[in-house]
This record gives C-alpha cells, structure tokens and sequence, in this order.
C-alpha cells in the first residue's frame, strides 16, 4: 500500500517511547496541521511522562485526517518488482494515497491497477496524475472503505499498513484471493503468518526525505491442501497405491504418507500458492527409489509429475491425487493429522498415467 494513514499514530509513539530519532519526528511532525499537532501534544505529553510498556506497539492512527506518509518511489518499485508484476496482473493498492504504486504498475510493468483511497481529494489527484502520465486508461481510483472493497480480481495486493490493520484485513485477504496471488506489504509484517520473501533497502527519500530503511514483505496466498489425499501409481508393471495425510498453517504443511500400505517418511514440502512439492525416498521392488513429486492444487484434486530415481529405476509418470477428506479447520489453522480420517478413493478416479515405459526402468 502506498500510504499508511499513521502520521499521528507514529508522532505520538515517537514522544511517548523515543522510538524514533528526533529528526524523523520532526519530519512528520512538520506535514501535520498545527491544530492537529495542538490535538496531540498534550495526551502525548502526558503520556511521556509515564514509562511506556516493554512491548508495546505503535497505535494505528483514530484519526479520520490523518496525513498520509507517502512510500518512496524507489520502495514501490522494489516492491512490484519482489512481486514479478507484469502485464497480464491486475494490482489493488489498498489506502492508495495519490496513487503511486498503482500508477507505477501501469507506467513501468504494463499491469492495471484500482486504487483504494478514502480522501476524495487524493482520489481526484491520483487520477489526474494518471492522466498526465498516459496511464488513466489502465487504473482506477474510487474513495471507498477498503474493509468493503472486492478484492476477489486482484493477483498483487500493495499495502502500507500498521500490523493491527494488517491482522484485521488477514481473514478477507486469504477468504478473497485466489491461490497464488501476491500480497506485498512495506514495513508492517502480519505477525504469524511468516512472509514467503523479504527484502530490504535503504530510501533517501522515506521519512520526509530524511532517509530511512525499509522492509518489504512478500506472501503467496496459499492453496488449501489440508486433508486426506490419494492417488495410484503404476510402477514397473506394479500398482501402488498413496495416502498423504496434510496438516496446515498458512504455507507450512506437515505431511505423513503411507506408501503400499507402509509409513515413509516425506521431506521437503513445500507450499506456494497453488504449487505444492515434496519427496519421498523408499524401496521398490527390492530397491531404493527417490520420487520426488510436484503439482497444481486446484479445489479438491492435484495434478503434476514426478520424477523416480535409483541404482535399478529412474523415469517420471504424471499423477493425479484426490482429496477423500477435508481437515476440520482451515487452511489458516493446523489441522491434526489424528483428526483427518478417510477410505481409499476408486482406482478409477485417482490414476497415475506413467510417461512412456521407455523412461521408466525397473
């Protein structure tokens, strides 16, 4: 997001805990209207006068006027850039100020973008300056509470927010967007759901140009995969048959496979957005195989490939697996592996189609 309504939330956390230095104060204290700046000096004061607790947070600004702190053009770029955004994305800047980030998007990766700014006048000049810049044909601006705004067309979401805003805006984020669509977050983390990439950079232009770093947060949001899955393979003339049993908490999935009936370990699982890879290393036909599969996610079916290799096989062969049972919570939450139960789904509709038997050998 290309703005963080947190001027007098950051002003006010800067006299009570000296959490910033003087001269950024300064900064945001100098793009403040002085009856505001009146309106916060004396809580303020009073409450520098008392010791601040030991882990408490920046508050996110009440204040409906509160002045917005701009991101700095090179941070946006950076942060589309983290991103990949590219002409084929549709980018929603949730709080977008005067419209930078969304405007960039256009200007510099070819995407379209909507922008999402309660102060009308920032509204009205974000579209001007698209206008100007010969991009108002791909974005939108509309003043409009982002707690409302459909975000359901978006596959990058921009924000500059503070956490409790963030946390808030959480449940809409994963409940909206379709697996795989990028969030990417300036300076403000969303606590337990840890970021898939972080990237750092020094701005001379943050802070009222009185320079600053900043960290840019970057999340897929990830496809549901918790549950019971099943799939067949058939493996040098040998039909074996897969229970993956998945246990989730945002990307972090915890996996248990029963291979032919017998418990193999999994390793290396890894969930981004809709794209899902693990491996699995046990015998065969008297010999160790190592497969290591990879697919899509899409609602209750997975769809990939997977490569097999050992001292007497080696191939790849597609496979198809299908979520017999759901886990009883959601994707957000970790679901026990103890809880998910199931029987084996038909053969007939979980298969394995192996690549040519040329390039499987065993």
């Amino acid at each position: 997001m290309q703005r963080e309504r947190i001027g007098v939330g950051i002003y006010q956390s800067c006299i009570r805990q000296a959490s910033m230095s003087a001269r950024r104060c300064e900064a945001l204290r100098a793009c403040m209207p002085q009856r505001l700046l009146l309106f916060l000096l004396l809580p303020a004061a009073a409450l520098a006068l008392s010791p601040a607790p030991a882990h408490s947070q920046v508050p996110a600004a009440a204040h409906p006027q509160a002045p917005f702190v701009p991101t700095p053009p090179d941070v946006v770029h950076r942060m589309l850039t983290l991103a990949k955004t590219g002409p084929n994305d549709y980018v929603i800047d949730l709080g977008s100020g005067d419209g930078r980030i969304v405007r960039e998007a256009a200007r510099s990766f070819g995407a379209r973008g909507f922008g999402v700014e309660h102060d009308p006048e920032l509204v009205a000049r974000s579209q001007e300056l698209a206008r100007r810049e010969g991009v108002s044909d791909k974005v939108a601006f509309m003043a409009q509470d982002l707690f409302q705004t459909d975000l359901a067309d978006a596959t990058v979401v921009t924000m500059y927010l503070f956490p409790a805003i963030n946390l808030k805006l959480r449940p809409r984020l994963l409940a909206q967007l379709k697996p795989g669509t990028r969030i990417v977050s300036h300076d403000f983390d969303m606590a337990d759901w840890a970021p898939d990439a972080t990237a750092k950079l020094y701005s001379k232009e943050k802070y009222g140009a009185t320079g600053g770093e900043s960290t840019i947060y970057l999340w897929f949001v990830p496809a549901d995969v918790a549950g019971r899955w099943t799939w067949r393979l058939e493996i040098g003339g040998q039909p074996i048959d897969y229970e993956l049993t998945a246990a989730q908490r945002f990307q972090k999935v915890d996996a248990t496979l029963r291979v032919g009936g017998q418990a193999r370990p999994v390793q290396d699982v890894r969930l981004q957005g809709d794209r899902i890879s693990f491996t699995v290393v046990g015998e065969i036909k008297g010999s160790t195989v190592r497969q290591e599969f990879s697919g899509r996610a899409s609602g209750d079916g997975i769809h990939g490939s997977v490569i097999l290799s050992g001292p007497r096989m080696q191939g790849a062969a597609d496979w198809a697996a299908q979520r017999s049972e759901r886990a009883s919570r959601p994707a957000g939450a970790l679901a026990p592996a103890s809880r998910i139960t199931g029987a084996l789904a038909p053969a007939s509709r979980i298969t394995g189609a192996l690549a040519p038997a040329s390039r499987i050998i065993g």
